[in-house]
């Protein structure tokens, strides 16, 4: 039974070299598309009368999928080390992020046939199928990479919504006093007068909307102006957490350290082409691919920092690898491996 669930919890979480547990996680990405796909075309009435069938079946077998694959996923944890103990280890996996998102989405297909409910509310449901979509989270480099950024910056990103709620409640307030009496049914009350106030604060503008006193086209073109400070703000702070991750990735594979094995030096050993190291050839090229690095040319002028990953030391010793060649840079040689 533990082979088993070993083997269930490698196919469910594959290294690079597992091309089966590659190819099903390339079908669940495939599938998670498709679910997406059918919830939007499903409202289209012209669509969701004619091809009921079609829909429902998809539905049933989505849904089957991935609650198999969730019970898949929480028996086989307790072989990651974080996850350990027969009942508790699956409890702290149930309340993971990724395993909620699991569960929230196949819940829609469920809860109708537990749960009378009203017809409205059932179509309502089953919008949260849409929560598939989080499930591409497990699957994807440039997800978790947006994830980090946000992570990182959560304290700033915080403060700026704070920020402007402050000035959202203080421009809705002051409008409101200016404009009522002016436009009684525009500026009713302070919660009317919020839509103004986050339509001009986003710099939208769409003009259903506005001040016409004296008094209020002033105040309304300072908070536009303001407004824009205030998208322009955690803009900034995005992008300068992407700027940090990148910064820190590009030093990793930059520096260079001696072979673990023999202390020769590495600062003459390059990847060549689109050969990597093996043992390591998954770490990297994630390393490379969220730097914007995807070419062989582009590879070629990278150099591979060992102690940023976690593998066997390639074997520089014989000159190969994976699927070439590594070549040893020598100052003033000529570049051909000895």
């Amino acid at each position: 039974m533990r082979r088993l669930r070993l083997f269930v919890y490698h196919l469910m979480n594959p290294e690079d070299e597992n091309r089966v547990g590659k190819a099903l996680d390339t079908f669940i990405v495939a599938l998670i598309a498709f679910n997406v796909l059918m919830v939007i075309l499903e409202t289209e009435e012209s669509l969701s009368g004619p091809y009921k069938a079609y829909f429902i079946g998809f539905e049933w077998f989505s849904s089957l999928f991935f609650t198999v694959e969730y019970l898949l996923r929480t028996w086989s944890c307790v072989e990651d080390p974080r996850y350990r103990g027969w009942y508790k280890g699956r409890l702290r996996y149930m309340i993971t992020f990724m395993a909620l998102v699991d569960i929230t989405a196949i819940l829609p297909f469920y809860l109708p046939m537990i749960i009378e409910m009203d017809l409205r509310f059932v179509r309502a449901v089953r919008l949260f199928r849409l929560f598939r979509l989080f499930k591409m989270g497990r699957y994807s480099t440039s997800i978790k990479f947006i994830g980090s950024v946000f992570v990182r910056r959560k304290e700033e990103l915080v403060m700026t919504l704070f920020v402007v709620i402050i000035m959202l409640i203080m421009a809705s307030s002051i409008l409101y006093f200016v404009e009522h009496e002016a436009q009684p049914d525009a500026f009713g009350s302070i919660p009317e007068a919020m839509w103004w106030g986050v339509v001009t604060l986003t710099t939208v503008g769409y003009g259903d909307i506005y001040p016409i006193t004296g008094l209020g086209r002033f105040l309304g073109a300072g908070i536009a102006l303001v407004g824009v400070g205030m998208v322009a703000l955690p803009a900034g702070l995005i992008a300068s957490g992407f700027n940090e991750i990148i910064q820190e990735r590009a030093g990793k594979l930059s520096k260079m350290t001696n072979c673990p094995r023999c202390g020769q030096d590495l600062r003459h050993f390059a990847i060549r082409g689109v050969y990597i190291h093996e043992g390591v050839e998954g770490r990297l090229r994630e390393e490379l691919e969220a730097m914007g690095i995807k070419t062989a040319s582009q590879r070629a002028s990278v150099e591979l920092d060992l102690t940023a990953l976690d593998g066997p030391a390639p074997d520089h010793h014989s000159g190969t690898t994976q699927g070439g060649t590594i070549d040893e840079r020598k100052p003033g040689g000529t570049g051909e491996s000895s």
